[in-house]
């Protein structure tokens, strides 16, 4: 029932991407239905919430940490999908998320449970989980942005630049989501240090360094943006250098720990 229940999501997120796909193909401008990435993210729910009862817990190996944190990001999307045009993200995302989801459910990996949980550790895990979906989504709109600038330059743009919205809101939407992306991460930095009692035999040290190193460029990245009008290319270039940090500070010790020193 769980298999069964990760491979419907999987093929929920797949004709939702579908649906996107054709919407580029035929030049469609209205806003097109999520209603399978809604029930995709449902399913990939239940199936995360399945396990955690199978196990008597969250398992903290990498798979099941790239699931429930793609699973963030898409509910993230979705969630800003509401009331901003941000949809075209899933074309990126949906297939991502199939494809961690996918993985998670063909991968035996060892159980890594946590031996204590506090109430700190809970705000942590939920924020650090925020963030980084918060940070994702900057970052594939970084990608976006990027593409949208270099084919604006180009007469005529491509069918896809034309059913997106105005370069203009598409850099306010971006700050928008670093600016909430910075702040719920400063809450995690902060709550992580109250349970980090001995940060190197935790395998930890990397993860907090990464961590703040790119907290520290998100925050250049507003700082320059307020004072010094940074935009486009700047913008871009720094928000992917930053997410580059935070994704190898929550995955990079994680994969070597586990896939290559064979640790948990």
């Amino acid at each position: 029932m769980v298999r069964f229940i990760a491979v419907s999501s999987i093929v929920a997120y797949g004709l939702n991407t579908f649906t996107l796909g054709t919407q580029i193909k035929t030049g469609n401008t209205a806003r097109v239905s999520l209603r399978f990435a809604w029930l995709a993210a449902a399913l990939h729910t239940l199936y995360i919430g399945l396990l955690c009862q199978q196990n008597n817990g969250f398992s903290f190996g990498l798979s099941s940490v790239a699931s429930l944190n793609i699973l963030g990001v898409t509910l993230v999307l979705l969630i800003t999908a509401l009331t901003k045009p941000v949809e075209k993200l899933g074309l990126l995302l949906f297939p991502l998320a199939a494809l961690i989801l996918g993985l998670d459910v063909s991968l035996h990996t060892a159980l890594h449970m946590l031996p204590v949980h506090t109430s700190a550790m809970g705000v942590h895990i939920l924020s650090s989980l925020l963030a980084f979906s918060l940070l994702t989504l900057a970052a594939m709109q970084a990608v976006l942005l990027s593409i949208q600038n270099t084919q604006l330059k180009r007469h005529p743009p491509t069918r896809f630049i034309r059913l997106l919205p105005s370069l203009q809101t598409m850099e306010t939407f971006l700050f928008q989501m670093i600016s909430v992306g910075v702040f719920v991460l400063t809450i995690a930095l902060t709550t992580g240090f109250l349970f980090l009692h001995d940060l190197f035999a935790q395998h930890l040290a990397h993860k907090t360094i990464l961590s703040m190193l790119a907290w520290a460029i998100f925050c250049a990245i507003l700082i320059g943006r307020a004072r010094y009008g940074w935009r486009g290319r700047v913008a871009v270039n720094w928000t992917l250098a930053g997410f580059s940090l935070l994704l190898l500070g929550y995955f990079g010790s994680k994969f070597v720990l586990e896939m290559i020193l064979m640790r948990v």
